[in-house]
């Protein structure tokens, strides 16, 4: 296999990385900065309070966006495959 190849390979799970992980941190981030704004309207201090909306949002997230996440998992692994089998 080539340098360009693993180097593509290489670029494709990177950015797919970032693609699979960038929903469920945006999701849990604004979720977590609504709850903060809430908070601080209402004086209520609790810590423990952005725990379990933060837990809801990003199950849901995952929940709708599983589907396209899995095919674009099995896309990736399907181009591995076809590059372990170019080099046998």
């Amino acid at each position: 296999m080539s340098a360009d190849a693993l180097l593509y390979l290489l670029q494709k799970a990177l950015l797919l990385t970032l693609l699979l992980s960038a929903f469920p941190l945006l999701v849990s981030l604004l979720t977590g900065l609504l709850l903060a704004l809430l908070q601080s309207v209402t004086s209520l201090q609790e810590s423990t309070l952005s725990f379990a909306p933060k837990m809801l949002a990003v199950g849901l997230c995952l929940l709708l966006l599983g589907p396209m996440m899995a095919r674009e998992l099995a896309d990736f692994t399907r181009l591995l495959f076809f590059y372990v089998q170019r080099i046998s």
